[in-house]
């Protein structure tokens, strides 16, 4: 399986609703019907749940993640495998086997890696029709950060940012890590990360919530114990 990649700068925003899964302002009945239909909610896994208010990603929401690329893909992973559609904008190094081996069904990921000053109406033009809409670091001015957030409210969509959202709901942020695999004497593989990460947010999610979680090379992400130690900093 392998991802679709749109150069969104040669690609007139008449032809998005070309791309899979993409509806138009026409079609957005259709896609709040299907949003009744399948639940408010779109599914993550069971480690990330105890984070998030809806033990999920409730749609309409906005949820930033600060300082983990894993943990945003990781969010994508169980809404994917069942049947959700998710296109990454401004990530032009974002990878795909990456994505995969943190269990992100890439078949229904779509890239647009370099929207340039198009970034706002392109981004619109997708939270129309996309459940999940991924966006990188630094492209949203305030204002137009609201506009799109209101926009994911108004169509049902989630918006995943990649570093801090003006009035996000949600704000997930990775603090300690640590490898896993060495022995005493610093010999051994490399076999997991784990991180610590908090969450808070305003509403529903303003109580705070941490867990650590294990990221392993390959495979689901996995809830761990704190350690008895202190260990150093993400």
């Amino acid at each position: 399986m392998t991802a679709e990649v749109v150069e969104a700068r040669a690609l007139p925003l008449a032809r998005l609703a070309a791309l899979p899964g993409v509806s138009t302002a026409s079609g957005v009945a259709s896609v709040a019907e299907h949003a009744r239909t399948t639940g408010r909610v779109l599914p993550v896994s069971p480690a990330l749940s105890g984070l998030l208010p809806a033990a999920g990603l409730r749609r309409g929401s906005t949820v930033s993640v600060l300082g983990s690329t894993s943990l945003t893909l990781t969010l994508l992973a169980a809404a994917t495998a069942g049947g959700a559609w998710a296109v990454a904008v401004g990530l032009p190094a974002l990878g795909v086997v990456a994505a995969a081996e943190l269990g992100v069904e890439v078949g229904r990921l779509a890239l647009v890696p370099r929207p340039g000053a198009e970034f706002p109406a392109v981004t619109a033009a997708l939270l129309d029709g996309f459940d999940l809409v991924v966006v990188g670091p630094g492209l949203a001015r305030p204002d137009v950060a609201r506009r799109l957030s209101a926009r994911a409210r108004n169509r049902g969509s989630v918006l995943l940012s990649l570093g801090s959202w003006p009035g996000a709901e949600v704000e997930l942020s990775c603090r300690r890590s640590r490898w896993t695999g060495f022995d005493g004497g610093g010999a051994g593989h490399l076999r997991a990360r784990e991180v610590e990460v908090r969450a808070g947010g305003r509403g529903a999610a303003a109580r705070p919530r941490s867990a650590l979680l294990r990221f392993p090379g390959e495979g689901e992400v996995e809830r761990a114990d704190f350690p008895a130690t202190r260990w150093g900093t993400a």
